[in-house]
């Protein structure tokens, strides 16, 4: 027997954000008809922290992995990272293990491959305008997903601390094909100018006053992953039509969707298997949520798998 190891650096190698985006909507689109088998993630409490297991399988595919996170808020004291994660990828025909990667680019990876793919069927085609809040590794991947599918000319960044934004604003200088980047002078002022409102922030309460969105604005949430948890607020809820990755996910662990009392209108799956609509008009607001899903992980995991393969990426360890 032996097993692929990917490092961080061989995922960010292996795989684009584009072929991720495709991956992912292939994902939702099995789970949506029925085709994947992912029960909600599972918590194990230890006296330190507590570890989240997150099987799926899809049918169609047959991509099956297995992602572990542990949360133990007291790691920094170690010098370790608060948030850890790891991803096995297993053989759907034998249960062999194939692949062990690491899970936090991973995780970056396909969580903002369904940024990519909301914007891909609920933004407007000639949205040129983000704002962004948050300034941390999951915001830059929002970013980069809806550059894929998009023509992005400018981003307002919104964070709390200015130092954090001015460094993604000078990363993304960098960028090929790089939109204008700028520090927003307030939340409502970066609202109100934007085609798309992308939200990644650990944040408990409202980013944004949603009365400030203008017509035609499409939101993506993907901080919030509690039922205390919330990024974007009632007036937005109220205003917008909500799309989730999952019905029972959401209304189990988004505060987003729980607070605000939304009515659900598709899963993202459903509008990709041409079973709901997606954007209906230039006007519609629009809203997305993700919680993060299993599904997400074996799809993105696999590709990553056979992309590494072909480029020879990672460390084979023969383990018998």
């Amino acid at each position: 027997m032996q097993i692929r190891v990917l490092t961080a650096t061989d995922i960010r190698s292996a795989l684009s954000m584009t072929a991720a985006i495709d991956a992912v909507a292939r994902a939702y689109a099995q789970l949506s008809a029925g085709k994947a088998t992912m029960p909600l993630r599972s918590r194990f409490h230890t006296d330190k922290g507590v570890t989240l297991l997150m099987p799926a399988h899809l049918h169609e595919s047959g991509d099956f992995a297995v992602k572990i996170v542990s949360v133990y808020g007291g790691n920094p004291e170690l010098g370790l990272p608060t948030v850890a994660a790891t991803v096995l990828v297993l053989d759907p025909q034998t249960g062999m293990p194939l692949a062990l990667m690491e899970g936090d680019s991973l995780t970056a990876l396909r969580t903002g491959a369904a940024g990519g793919v909301a914007a891909r069927y609920l933004a407007r085609k000639d949205a040129k305008t983000v704002a962004l809040f948050g300034a941390g590794v999951q915001a830059r991947a929002q970013l980069q997903a809806v550059m894929a599918v998009r023509r992005i000319a400018r981003v307002l960044i919104v964070d709390p601390f200015k130092a954090a934004a001015q460094r993604l604003a000078d990363d993304i200088s960098t960028w090929s094909g790089a939109p204008q980047a700028i520090l927003a002078d307030s939340p409502q002022a970066a609202v109100a100018q934007a085609d798309i409102v992308l939200a990644a922030t650990t944040a408990t309460t409202p980013l944004f006053d949603g009365n400030d969105l203008k017509p035609g604005t499409h939101v993506t949430g993907v901080g919030s992953f509690t039922p205390q948890m919330q990024e974007i607020d009632a007036h937005t809820i109220r205003r917008a039509r909500v799309v989730v990755d999952q019905r029972d996910a959401a209304m189990a662990e988004a505060g987003d969707i729980i607070i605000g009392k939304a009515v659900i209108d598709a899963e993202i799956g459903e509008i990709i298997n041409g079973d709901k609509p997606g954007r209906q008009s230039e006007t519609e607001i629009t809203f997305f949520k993700s919680v993060g899903l299993a599904v997400q992980d074996a799809v993105t995991a696999a590709a990553v798998l056979k992309a590494a393969e072909a480029k020879k990426l990672g460390t084979v360890i023969q383990m018998s």
